[in-house]
C-alpha cells in the first residue's frame, strides 16, 4: 500500500509500532484523541469537555434554546437547554445558554388594571385561558383570526430557569383596533382579557383573536407579570410589564381577511423603526409564528425577567 494513503487515515500509523498488538493501538488512538482535544481548548479558548453532557440535573428546568437568527424564530440546530448555536432565538434566549432581559415597556393607556380608572383584574372570572368572549356578566365575543399566544418565562440570570407559578395579564385590542372596557362602543365589555399562572415549566397560552392594527402602532399585544395569582389585583403588584410586536409577513396576512379592512392602510402606514414603543429595537419582543388564516396562527415567546 502506498505510505501517503497509509498517511491520510484518522490515526496515521508508523512503521516503528506496527508489530506491538492490539494494546499498543488502542493506546495510540486514545493518545491521539485526547491530543486533538487540546488542540481544540487552545484554538477556541474554551474546554469542549461540557459539549458531551450535561454539566448537572438544573437542564430539565430550563426552557430550550433555538439556535442562531434574531428576533423571531431564528435558525440553525438547537432544541436543548444548552444548545450550540448563537445569537437570538426566540424573544431573549440565546444560542449559548443564557438570555436578556425582555424590555420593559408602557402599559399604555388601555390596561384595565386599576392604574387608570376600571380593574378587570379585580373581577371575578379574569383567570381564563380562552379570552375571546367577555365575562362577569358581559356577553360580547370578539371576532378575527384565532391565536394562540404562549408565553415562556425565564429568569434572566444567565441560566434562563423557568419561572413557575408566576401570573400573566394579557390584553390587547379587538380586530377593529378597539379596547374592551375604553373603546367607545365597548366601554361595558371586557373581552381579550385574562389572567394566567406559568406551569411547571414557565409556561402558559392564552386563547384569542389576531389584534387589528389601529393608526399609530404596530400590531401589538400587551401583558404584565406578577409573582402569583394572588398579587395579580392591581397593577402596583406586577414585577414586569411589556409588549409583543406581531410579524408582518402574519398580520398582512390576516388584514387580507374580512372584518379587517382598516388595519391594511394603518400597517402600511407604521413601522416597527417608527412605532413609538419598537422603535428602539423589537428583536427579543418578536414571538415565532407559525399556522394561516384558514387554521388560525399560534405566537411563541420566550420572556426573560428577573426573577
Amino acid at each position: 500500500m502506498n505510505a501517503k494513503l497509509m498517511s491520510r487515515g484518522p490515526f496515521p500509523m508508523t512503521h516503528s509500532g506496527h508489530d506491538d498488538g492490539l494494546i499498543h493501538d488502542l493506546r495510540h488512538i486514545q493518545r491521539t484523541s485526547v491530543q486533538r482535544r487540546q488542540v481544540l481548548r487552545w484554538a477556541l479558548g474554551v474546554s469542549v469537555l461540557p459539549l458531551l453532557g450535561c454539566d448537572d440535573g438544573a437542564a430539565s428546568s430550563r426552557i430550550g434554546t433555538r439556535g442562531t437568527g434574531t428576533g423571531g424564530a431564528g435558525t440553525g440546530g438547537g432544541g436543548g437547554p444548552d444548545s450550540g448555536g448563537t445569537g437570538t432565538g426566540y424573544g431573549g434566549m440565546t444560542g449559548t445558554g443564557t438570555c436578556s432581559k425582555i424590555p420593559e415597556e408602557t402599559a399604555g393607556p388601555y390596561p384595565g388594571d386599576g392604574s387608570n380608572g376600571p380593574n378587570a383584574l379585580a373581577q371575578s372570572g379574569i383567570v381564563r385561558s380562552d379570552i375571546r368572549s367577555s365575562f362577569g356578566g358581559a356577553t360580547g365575543i370578539a371576532n378575527g383570526i384565532p391565536l394562540t399566544v404562549t408565553l415562556n418565562l425565564v429568569g434572566a440570570n444567565g441560566r434562563c430557569v423557568a419561572l413557575a407559578g408566576y401570573a400573566v395579564y394579557l390584553w390587547h385590542c379587538d380586530q377593529g383596533g378597539l379596547y374592551s372596557l375604553y373603546s367607545a362602543g365597548v366601554t361595558d365589555q371586557n373581552y381579550l382579557r385574562g389572567v394566567q399562572a406559568t406551569d411547571g415549566n414557565g409556561s402558559t397560552s392564552f386563547r384569542t383573536v389576531f389584534p387589528g392594527c389601529y393608526s399609530g402602532r404596530w400590531p401589538h399585544i400587551h401583558f404584565e407579570l406578577f409573582h402569583s395569582l394572588d398579587a395579580a389585583t392591581i397593577a402596583s403588584g406586577k414585577v414586569a410589564t411589556s409588549q409583543l410586536a406581531l410579524p408582518e409577513d402574519a398580520s398582512a396576512a390576516v388584514y387580507a381577511t374580512d372584518g379587517y379592512s382598516a388595519s391594511v392602510s394603518n400597517l402600511r402606514q407604521i413601522t416597527l423603526a417608527t412605532d413609538n414603543v419598537f422603535s428602539d429595537g423589537a428583536s427579543l419582543q418578536i414571538p415565532a409564528m407559525t399556522g394561516n388564516v384558514s387554521d388560525g396562527y399560534a405566537a411563541t415567546l420566550t420572556v426573560p425577567i428577573a426573577g
